[in-house]
């Protein structure tokens, strides 16, 4: 049902797209280059999914073949849209004149207006050149989001204390040494005293990250880097051999971290201690609301005291609601990452900040919650299926902790 659903939608599409070109051209050399890109975009992507014996570690080239695809399908919907909007009107139109027409008179389905249509294309290429412009440029146009957040119970010695935040690397789908090196060194710019990753170093397979050890393995920081797992670093999405494969590939992405300078922590904690006092790194496995559910929250915590500032690495930005605020531990800062900020939205600081993402989770992109208790959700460093981003740009977060002064 769902393919039989799927093939009548395209149908559907590519007979409104025609219909757009037909009325505002004769030209049937437009014509055959439209179907041309039509079924080489299309083709493309069956290959990739039915044919050809691709990794199943989501390569770039198939995130290509995907995100051609979903730039034609917007760009075919709005068309259809507009069009079918059209036919609301001229369709009732023509049954009224078939049962009121004089003898005599000719029946007739009035025809497509031009103006209409050269709208709907002027419209329709609005996604469809932001979508491409996102492939190509938007995936690697590097944020760096500044934030200061204060509380009353920060050591005295954490005033001023700075932190970078990356999350979500998937690094196989990488395909530009030179631009993620860039991205890179924006974040050893930032001169934070320690940096944090918060999950979903790979796609599926360990294999991925081998490449780029060198290249992550620069990112230093005095206090050290730390880092968590993703949903997508177990290896869940991918078919495997045998059960010890996926053992080894998980135990091979623990040495990967430990290759690059990173702390993993699993289910665990740190503390970072400055003047003789500290404050408490916890880290826990994924845990999300519809995927894996390894967090254990109480046993990150065993060795941290409740007086303890506290800051979680948490992949999922669903943990906070459903077991970080209700924990009698008040934990300060949630860091999390997952949801990409959809790689697609509308952001412009103070008036605006959209993704559809938005539907499928409370908390998407950016700070949340009050001065006992925060999280700030990372829209990511890389990217995944489509392979491009559109208004929700890779982030660096940069976090400054201060302590309130109160009120004199």
């Amino acid at each position: 049902m769902r393919w039989l659903v799927t093939i009548t939608l395209l149908l559907l599409f590519q007979w409104y797209g025609f219909q757009a070109l037909k009325t505002v051209t004769s030209n049937k050399w437009v014509w055959g280059i439209y179907f041309l890109v039509v079924l080489l975009i299309i083709g493309n992507l069956l290959l990739h999914t039915l044919v050809f014996e691709r990794t199943p570690t989501m390569e770039p080239k198939f995130m290509y073949a995907i995100g051609f695809f979903i730039a034609l399908f917007v760009f075919q919907a709005v068309l259809s849209i507009a069009l079918l909007a059209e036919d609301i009107i001229r369709i009732p139109f023509t049954i009224y004149n078939y049962f009121t027409k004089i003898p005599g008179q000719l029946r007739y389905l009035p025809s497509r207006r031009i103006f209409i249509s050269q709208i709907a294309l002027g419209v329709a290429a609005i996604p469809l050149v932001s979508l491409l412009y996102g492939m190509y440029k938007g995936k690697y146009n590097f944020k760096v989001l500044k934030y200061t957040l204060e509380y009353d119970d920060l050591p005295e010695a954490f005033d001023g204390f700075t932190l970078t935040q990356i999350s979500d690397i998937h690094s196989g789908s990488f395909d530009n040494v030179e631009q993620v090196n860039y991205g890179i060194d924006l974040i050893s710019q930032q001169q934070s005293d320690v940096v944090l990753f918060t999950g979903d170093l790979v796609n599926n397979k360990t294999e991925e990250v081998l490449p780029w050890i060198p290249h992550f393995g620069k990112i230093k920081a005095p206090y050290g880097v730390y880092s968590i797992l993703g949903n997508h670093d177990y290896g869940d999405y991918t078919r495997w051999d045998s059960p010890e494969e996926k053992t080894q590939n998980i135990k091979d992405l623990y040495q990967a971290h430990k290759d690059m300078g990173w702390d993993l922590l699993l289910n665990e904690s740190r503390f970072i201690e400055k003047d003789g006092q500290r404050v408490a790194l916890v880290g826990v496995e994924n845990w999300g609301s519809g995927f894996k559910q390894e967090g254990d929250l109480d046993k990150a915590l065993d060795k941290v005291a409740a007086q303890d500032f506290k800051i979680l690495l948490s992949h999922d930005p669903s943990h906070w609601e459903a077991k970080v605020l209700p924990h009698p531990f008040n934990i300060h800062l949630t860091l999390s990452g997952h949801t990409h900020g959809m790689q697609f939205g509308i952001e412009i600081p103070g008036w605006i900040k959209w993704s559809p993402v938005k539907w499928r989770y409370k908390q998407w992109a950016g700070i949340y919650g009050d001065a006992k208790q925060r999280l700030n959700v990372n829209r990511g460093f890389g990217y995944l299926a489509y392979p491009g981003r559109v208004g929700m740009w890779p982030e660096i977060s940069v976090i400054t902790l201060k302590k309130s002064k109160g009120v004199v």
